[in-house]
């Protein structure tokens, strides 16, 4: 029986000298614990060394995925003819057996024999020593580490979460320089702050100037527009400030030396930024640009933990605060992190820029995953997602799109509801025109005055309204008149009838509507009342006797005590 065993310097075969003793796994370790009795079990029949770390590297590799090299298989062809093998890997062993046709065992017996040898294994291969074994097995193992890693020095993005960290703190510092060379010059000449708006402008003028009272002399050309250039000519002149010392003018112009130097390195960080952020993510660089991508990678604290979050944390990143926050509180979750300053998210309406972080968020996670653990190296992927996005955003709002950049089609055609149109057909009513009767006064006050005579009974009370105008009594006048003429004509045909009239007595007529209405309502008022009186005395009968009842306890109580004494 041959056992296999594998080191960093090549493949060993021992062969099993008293195989009595596999059947005693329990006192088989005992056997390795000196080289003498370790040489009674096993000795080496064959050794195959490696030629360079490149075949021990694809050596290693293919046992890993429990299949045999081409060396292997060529050594074990010529040794192994007839014999049962001992493999450390049942797998191995199976791919063995079919490629090979040769019987291999996997039992404990053979894991035990196994471990024996490690222990001895300098002592049982001559020419191998310890001293040479450990550099081997390091030197392998760190290759086996960047090939199942497929290591790569272009993709380290440890330089990128230095250079963005760098970028943030030159620009606090430049921010800082600025505002200080701006006060401090401000003393000498306060109108140049208004005038320069851009602190490397602002600093450039000053260094170029110096006293203000040079600034008629000198050419800005270089530095500013001409605009601006003579309206600080014209400022010079009138300046409401302080004058200042040579000693103080030096010390100015060094600090926006100072400035002027730290605004450069800062271009050319920038530079280096962009590039190395195109080589390590170019699929987040072409979705959230340069900047953006660099702080989410800084925030996650590298490609690959970020790309172990979905979306929904890549959205909200930056924002942890503001979440936390929210969640204690129960209000509304934040929408967006860092991911806000994309351009993408910029270009959106206020309304809609929910929407967009959110879509932007997946597709970014899915570039970020592509390029941590992608073989690409192009941002194909990132600008055709970018592609799709600034699809989606026209379509939200509402611009003319002829295909979305997806598998749906263009968006259908959106026609105003009309309530006076049927589907395929024309107008169900006439569409109304105008009416220039309707502004003509007289018109309306006649029939106005049509409509009170033909309403003799009013429906409801109405408040007292204002007084109509003079136009409408001098229409009602003849109206009125009118109704006198007739009952003239009637008291004259009533007194030559021989008919007896009381001028004093009022015309008897029937009630109308109205008072008919007042009577009802009152009836009804006085029995509501009549009902209410009714309950009050009812309730005070029923105090009057629960009074009555609790004297009459209270009476017999007395009795009883006064019996009892």
């Amino acid at each position: 029986m041959l056992v296999l065993f594998e080191t960093p310097a090549g493949f060993a075969l021992f062969k099993v000298l008293d195989e009595g003793k596999l059947n005693k796994v329990e006192d088989l370790s005992k056997e390795f614990l000196a080289p003498d009795s370790a040489r009674k079990v096993v000795s080496l029949k064959a050794f195959s060394k490696f030629g360079n770390t490149a075949e021990a590297l694809e050596a290693a590799t293919k046992l890993l995925e429990s299949a045999p090299s081409k060396g292997l298989r060529k050594f074990l062809r010529v040794h192994c003819d007839g014999e049962t093998l001992g493999v450390a890997d049942s797998k191995l062993g199976n791919a063995i057996k079919e490629k090979l046709k040769i019987d291999c065992v996997h039992n404990n017996a053979v894991m035990e024999l196994l471990r024996g040898v490690r222990t001895q294994l300098t002592e049982l291969i001559s020419g191998l020593g310890a001293q040479d074994l450990a550099p081997m097995s390091l030197g392998l193992s760190h290759s086996l580490s960047r090939c199942k890693l497929k290591f790569s020095a272009d993709k380290v993005d440890t330089m990128i979460v230095q250079a963005i960290g760098l970028l943030d703190d030159l620009d606090k510092e430049l921010n800082t320089y600025a505002m200080r060379v701006r006060e401090w010059y401000g003393w000498h000449f306060p109108e140049l702050t208004k005038i320069i708006q851009d602190n490397i402008m602002y600093a450039k003028a000053v260094k170029l100037m110096g006293d203000r009272a040079n600034a008629a002399k000198l050419d800005f050309s270089e530095v500013l527009p001409e605009e601006v250039e003579t309206e600080l000519k014209e400022a010079a002149v009138i300046s409401m400030g302080t004058e200042i010392s040579d000693l103080d003018l030096m010390n100015i112009k060094d600090l926006c030396d100072q400035v002027l130097n730290l605004s450069e390195y800062r271009a050319q960080l920038y530079d280096y930024l962009k590039s190395r952020m195109n080589t390590v993510a170019p699929n987040l660089t072409a979705l959230v640009g340069e900047l953006v991508g660099a702080r989410l990678i800084a925030h996650g604290g590298s490609l690959i933990n970020l790309a172990k979050q979905p979306g929904s944390t890549v959205q909200i990143l930056g924002a942890e605060k503001a979440l936390f926050r929210a969640l204690k509180t129960k209000h509304s979750t934040p929408k967006y992190g860092l991911i806000y300053h994309a351009s993408l998210v910029g270009q959106a309406a206020p309304k809609h820029k929910g929407k967009i972080s959110r879509s932007l968020a997946a597709k970014a996670a899915l570039a970020i995953r592509c390029d941590a653990l992608g073989d690409d190296q192009d941002n194909s992927m990132g600008l055709e997602n970018r592609a799709k996005l600034e699809a989606r955003l026209r379509a939200l709002e509402g611009k003319e799109l002829g295909r979305s950049a997806g598998s749906a089609k263009g968006k259908p055609k959106i026609e105003v509801y009309d309530k006076d149109r049927k589907k395929g057909a024309g107008l169900i009513t006439p569409a109304k025109t105008y009416n220039p009767t309707a502004d003509s006064v007289l018109s309306q006050i006649t029939n106005t005055a049509a409509l009170d005579e033909q309403d003799t009974v009013p429906k409801k009370k109405k408040k007292v309204e204002a007084e109509p105008p003079q136009i409408e009594k001098a229409a009602e006048l003849p109206a009125i008149e009118a109704k006198k003429e007739k009952k003239k004509k009637k008291k004259k045909a009533d007194k030559e009838a021989g008919l007896p009239t009381n001028e004093n007595e009022p015309e008897s007529e029937e009630p109308t509507e109205k008072e008919k209405k007042k009577h009802q309502t009152e009836d009804v008022e006085n029995a509501v009342v009549g009902e209410k009186k009714k309950k009050k005395r009812k309730h005070e009968e029923q105090e009057d006797k629960e009074s009555e009842v609790q004297t009459k306890k209270e009476k017999t109580k007395k009795k009883k005590k006064k019996s009892e004494d």
